[in-house]
């Protein structure tokens, strides 16, 4: 399930909300009903539990990378250019959406609950095909090396991220990022950037 309508959007907006301020189990549907402006009825309707309510939340925020990722594969740019349009696009999608990494990291590395993650895995794996395709085109043209293992670059350029906003109160300290503004600001540019250029090393074929 990936087309959701208002009503639906509004409650797994809710619960996104919900669930990243006060863990999935600190979060009723209760408040999440009251929340999003509906009866818990209708929440039971669309989505029958709280455990099936995360599964659609992690759908609903993951499936709109898949036209994303279609739009810059079709672009008419270099190999270089298009690692440069899939890192912003990475790093954009994560600063859209923190509440729902915090909430992934934490239920997928717990286990702590089961979820039913099939459909969520064919959305990934939909995705990294594509992926799989941008960087294929570069290694025919003999841009990028070919003894790279593709399924590890998303992870590297997620993982930069993610540990970078998971240890925010030490790099603020380290990098004297006293404000928000400098926080992000020093994402969107210096980190960037880094992330840019380590991957364009690792993909850079020096023959």
């Amino acid at each position: 399930m990936s087309e959701f309508n208002d009503k639906q959007v509004d409650i797994l907006l809710a619960a996104e909300q919900l669930f990243a301020e006060e863990g999935f189990d600190g979060a009723s549907i209760r408040t999440i009903a009251k929340l999003a402006h509906v009866n818990i009825a209708m929440i039971s309707y669309y989505f029958g539990s709280k455990e099936k309510l995360l599964e659609a939340l992690i759908i609903h925020r993951t499936s709109s990378m898949k036209m994303q990722l279609e739009n810059i594969s079709r672009e008419d740019l270099s190999p270089f250019e298009k690692v440069d349009r899939l890192i912003d696009l990475y790093i954009w999608r994560i600063n859209e959406n923190k509440c729902m990494y915090q909430i992934m990291h934490f239920e997928l590395t717990t286990k702590k609950r089961i979820l039913n993650m099939e459909s969520f895995m064919e959305i990934k794996k939909s995705n990294a095909e594509i992926f799989r395709r941008i960087i294929e085109e570069g290694q025919q043209k003999g841009d990028f090396r070919k003894d790279l293992t593709i399924e590890l670059i998303p992870p590297t350029i997620l993982g930069t991220i993610v540990h970078f906003r998971s240890n925010r109160l030490y790099f603020e300290k380290i990098l004297g990022l006293d404000t928000e503004e400098a926080y992000e600001s020093y994402i969107t540019n210096e980190l960037t950037l880094h992330i840019k250029q380590t991957i364009k090393a690792l993909l850079a074929n020096e023959n």
